[in-house]
């Protein structure tokens, strides 16, 4: 009162992040705000605003993934945040999936494995995906890291054996998750289960789904016996009805895939197959009509259930969803679902070898699936007919939704309503919250128009996948000039040039990756050099003109197109590349 008003405290940037008069902010403070930052995006904004703040996001970063192996060297990675407690590196490009890349084409694991050996005295978990590894990787990774190593994911890697596995099973103690699913592995025996189940008391998850490896129950129930916190276990294909001491067990069991009925309709040697109580999510393997009944007393707490390799019936699945009201994760099919988050539909078999009967799934069923589950948050979904109005009740319907992959199978000789631009559109305005899409069409699918369409309404999407879009090179262009935060394209069977693909990928500032397969390609890509420029790496394979054969449909051998993989690198040129493979730079 009677005294000078106080001067108004402006907020300045010192003072905001931590310098000027009285507005310095604690280490230890920041520490802990950067603790709670766990974006890698936000994480790298927070990392430019001062060098204070980037030696502590440097100190403090505990995850990084790195998106491709070749972008970065990893010296310069471990030297930047060296108190790391877990890496995952990814290697092939998605397509290897696929047999569009060559086994030879790289990918190696060995120099992230040299590299691990030293400085990371925090690592505790380690992924590698789409790599090559070797035993003698695995060995000199157990050396350096095997007191500590509390993760370790192997997803669709080659290269290695069991003697590997038994390795890192004798040398890992603390070991609590050994992920191997879709790895090849050369099988010299079964002893690394027992090994584990002898050495790695915490272990909780165990994945070796979709291997060839042989399974023994025997040590699967010493696993069981001993690994008492055994929370999850996906195996390669046993005999459900070899399974039921592991079952007994195994009491604290919430996950399971991989049990078969090889003998489908012999419900006497399966009527003893009794589950752990706490299992919630299941996929088992040759499941017919009759073995159905296995699943019904515990249905209703499943959460999720992958039916992919079944030979159940259309009504065979409706009568079993039925029980199933808890559903959060589908691998098939889902009606009314109420709580569905994810669906993933399957093409099914080609062949006719697994399915008792061939279905499809069309613009009903993906309507109702909007309508009727509207918590979905990922839909994947091979479909034999699609229309504008299906997509358009996606994006009316599903506004959780963050992923969506729809790939349109050439099944049918005529789809009900192409091009699907204004289906699109709607889908990509309505689904805000959209961060990965992928659309696989059919040629005439989606027009130059509906390509622009794309580029107008996915300023928030990160990943991309198109396969058969798009009419001309206008189309491309105007697609990306709407994709500002795009950081990775793959796009397959598409008719673009090369001038204008290179273009294009100058018009989207934030690419870090684009993959391109089938495309109007020379033999040289010369057209490819407009877009060189600092750090971007430029890969080209040629056409392969000793490949240049027609499938029965008259379409080329998708093994005589042309490839280009280009990306952002601080690591510099790669020195590893296939002869196919040709790497082009500035004169």
């Amino acid at each position: 009162m009677g005294g000078e008003a106080p001067e108004p405290r402006r907020l300045t940037r010192a003072l905001s992040i931590g310098g000027g008069d009285g507005g310095w902010v604690p280490e230890e403070m920041l520490h802990l705000v950067m603790g709670f930052v766990e974006d890698p995006r936000d994480r790298e904004a927070a990392s430019l605003v001062c060098r204070r703040w980037h030696r502590i996001d440097a100190l403090s970063r505990k995850h990084v993934t790195v998106p491709f192996c070749y972008a970065v060297s990893p010296a310069r990675l471990l030297a930047r945040f060296p108190r790391l407690e877990s890496l995952a590196v990814k290697g092939k490009p998605r397509a290897s999936m696929f047999g569009l890349i060559p086994d030879d084409w790289g990918a190696y694991a060995r120099p992230w494995v040299t590299e691990l050996a030293a400085p990371l005295e925090c690592l505790k978990a380690l992924q590698l995906r789409r790599m090559v590894v070797t035993d003698d990787d695995l060995a000199e990774l157990v050396r350096a890291r095997g007191r500590m190593l509390q993760e370790l994911k192997l997803d669709k890697c080659t290269g290695f054996s069991t003697d590997g596995l038994r390795l890192v099973a004798r040398s890992c103690r603390l070991l609590r998750t050994l992920f191997l699913e879709e790895c090849q592995i050369v099988d010299n025996g079964s002893e690394w289960i027992r090994d584990l189940a002898s050495s790695c008391p915490v272990l909780t998850t165990l994945n070796f789904h979709m291997t060839e490896l042989e399974v023994m129950p025997a040590e699967l129930e010493l696993l069981a016996k001993n690994c008492k916190s055994l929370i999850s276990l996906k195996i390669s294909d046993c005999d459900l009805s070899d399974l039921i001491g592991f079952f007994h067990s195994a009491t604290a069991l919430e996950e399971f895939a991989g049990g078969t009925f090889n003998d489908q309709g012999d419900l006497a040697k399966y009527g003893n197959v009794k589950f752990p109580s706490r299992l919630c999510s299941l996929g088992l393997t040759f499941m017919g009509t009759n073995e159905m009944a296995i699943i019904f007393p515990f249905s209703a707490i499943l959460k999720k259930l992958d039916l992919q390799y079944t030979f159940l019936t259309t009504e065979d699945h409706c009568q079993l969803i039925a029980k199933c009201p808890n559903l959060l994760v589908l691998a098939v099919v889902a009606d009314t679902c109420k709580k569905l988050q994810r669906l993933r539909i399957e093409r099914g078999d080609d062949e006719g070898g697994l399915q008792e009967e061939q279905g499809g799934v069309s613009q009903v069923g993906l309507t109702a699936i909007a309508v009727g589950c509207r918590e979905l948050e990922y839909i994947a979904a091979y479909i034999s007919d699609i229309t504008n109005g299906a997509l358009e009740s996606i994006g009316t319907f599903c506004k959780k939704l963050y992923d969506f992959r729809l790939v349109l199978l050439d099944r049918e000789e005529r789809i009900t309503e192409l091009p699907l631009d204004n289906g699109v559109r709607a889908l990509l305005r309505g689904c805000t919250k959209l961060r990965r899409f992928a659309l696989y069409l059919r040629p005439g699918g989606l027009s130059d128009v509906g390509l622009g369409y794309i580029g107008q309404c996915s300023g928030n999407i990160q990943y991309m996948l198109l396969g058969n879009v798009g009419e001309t090179d206008d189309g491309l262009i105007r697609f990306a000039l709407g994709c500002v935060n795009l950081r990775k394209l793959e796009l397959r069977s598409c008719c673009f040039s090369e001038r204008a693909l290179a273009v294009a990928i100058l018009h989207m500032p934030a690419l870090r990756y684009v993959w391109v397969h089938g495309y109007k390609a020379s033999q040289t890509g010369r057209d490819l050099m407009l877009m060189a420029r600092p750090f971007w790496n430029i890969e080209f394979t040629p056409p392969n003109p000793e490949n240049a054969r027609l499938m029965e449909d008259g379409e080329p051998c998708v093994d005589s197109q042309a490839q280009i993989l280009a990306y952002y690198s601080l690591a510099g040129k790669r020195l590893d590349c296939p002869q196919s493979v040709v790497p082009l730079y500035p004169a």
